[in-house]
């Protein structure tokens, strides 16, 4: 089969919301000729085993990356891009909190003449659903200080969910903490950008994966691309 768009799920402790995902992504990976990659960082729940058994079903084209230990989510985008020679390269969340059903416009902007594409909480048509009053107003500071001091036109600079050219993704980047997106736009201002309204639903089981040390992760990254621009 001729791949024309890969999409990365970096995964930990997903073994619950990975099924659910692949089985939302079948019509999907059909109309857009698209394979999967799973990028686990040895997840204790065994999901390299759980995402083993559905790629060995067959109903997408799906493999998996395993690694030898839990080392953040921009690196693991990182991974997945080295193992697709597809054109375009997506990467969303594996717990419910991207809609599947975004996919296909996202890849079409890229196809048709976009560097990259970003699903987008903070335009026309985007919300967030589920979170509490102090979560959302940690992301709208985040955002607007990491728009603020990079200098970024993307409203949702710190989204998860996008898509790319390949080249575009396959650049030497530092790949630490878990915002790849915000590395992206930062060290690349001449892209051209476009934003797509999509409404965030925070995961409904397991457990989020923002911690105190990922917090810190981004502060550090954030310093770091202010001092590189």
């Amino acid at each position: 089969m001729t791949v024309r768009a890969a999409l990365i799920l970096p995964t930990y402790n997903e073994r619950e919301t990975l099924p659910r995902l692949v089985a939302a992504l079948r019509p999907i990976a059909r109309a857009l000729d698209l394979e999967v990659i799973v990028v686990d960082d040895a997840s204790p729940d065994g999901t390299a085993q759980v995402a083993a058994a559905l790629a060995a079903q067959g109903s997408v084209p799906l493999r998996v990356v395993r690694r030898p230990g839990k080392a953040g989510l921009a690196s693991a985008v990182l991974a997945g891009v080295a193992h697709t020679s597809a054109p375009v390269v997506a990467v969303m969340d594996c717990d419910g909190s991207h809609p599947p059903q975004l996919l296909p416009a996202l890849v079409a902007a890229v196809q048709g003449g976009a560097d990259l594409a970003v699903a987008s909480r903070y335009v026309p048509g985007g919300g967030i659903r589920r979170w509490p009053a102090w979560r959302r107003l940690a992301s709208l500071l985040a955002t607007a200080g990491a728009r603020l001091l990079l200098r970024l036109a993307v409203r949702d600079p710190l989204s998860g969910y996008f898509a790319a050219r390949r080249e575009v993704l396959a650049r030497d980047y530092w790949g630490v903490g878990f915002k790849i997106l915000l590395e992206v736009l930062a060290r690349n201002p001449g892209l051209a950008v476009v934003e797509v309204g999509y409404t965030f639903t925070d995961r409904a089981t397991g457990r989020s994966k923002l911690s105190p040390r990922e917090i810190v992760a981004y502060l550090r990254l954030l310093g770091r691309l202010v001092v590189h621009r």
